[in-house]
């Protein structure tokens, strides 16, 4: 058997793997420096100012429309139950965000976009707002965030029709 290792001293064999592991050493240094310079570049393309303004708006919208489902349903124009619901749908949703999350992480089963914008539809908006800023997850992709805000508006009025036909109040 022809073995080149096997003709070689042993000083020269670790003289080799030094070597060996010094470029690799390297070639993970400038991947490092490259990866590391790309983040600051798109960090200093958008200034702080702007992204925290960006993210607050959501938060707000989010917060409105429930106080505002909650002081409808104080004044008698909506039933408490459609507030519950708003409440458990959102809470669904943020965690159905949340399980993606993690299951983006570890490269596993990912939850479907489409049942993320069933889940807001039925009303988890507002759980999927605070999802999406809470824990940068889908706040992102353009196509994703245009049929979420599609989903938004669309459940809006239907809840408006609803209130304005009464059909809320016979529902539950």
């Amino acid at each position: 058997m022809n073995n080149k290792r096997a003709n070689k001293t042993p000083s020269v064999q670790v003289h080799e793997r030094r070597a060996t592991q010094q470029r690799v050493n390297q070639r993970k240094a400038t991947q490092r420096r490259v990866t590391q310079s790309r983040t600051t570049e798109s960090r200093a393309a958008k200034p702080k100012a702007a992204r925290s303004r960006k993210s607050s708006m959501p938060f707000l919208l989010a917060l409105v429309f429930l106080a505002m489902l909650i002081g409808a349903a104080w004044w008698h124009m909506l039933p408490i139950a459609i507030v519950g619901l708003y409440l458990l749908l959102s809470l669904c949703t943020f965690i159905a965000y949340a399980f993606d999350k993690s299951a983006a992480r570890k490269g596993r089963w990912r939850t479907k976009e489409s049942t993320l914008h069933l889940m807001s539809l039925l009303g988890g908006w507002p759980g999927a707002l605070f999802a999406q800023q809470l824990l940068r997850h889908k706040s992102v992709k353009a196509a994703f965030r245009q049929l979420f805000w599609l989903t938004v508006v669309t459940n809006l009025a239907l809840l408006g029709y609803g209130i304005q036909t009464g059909f809320m109040d016979r529902l539950i």
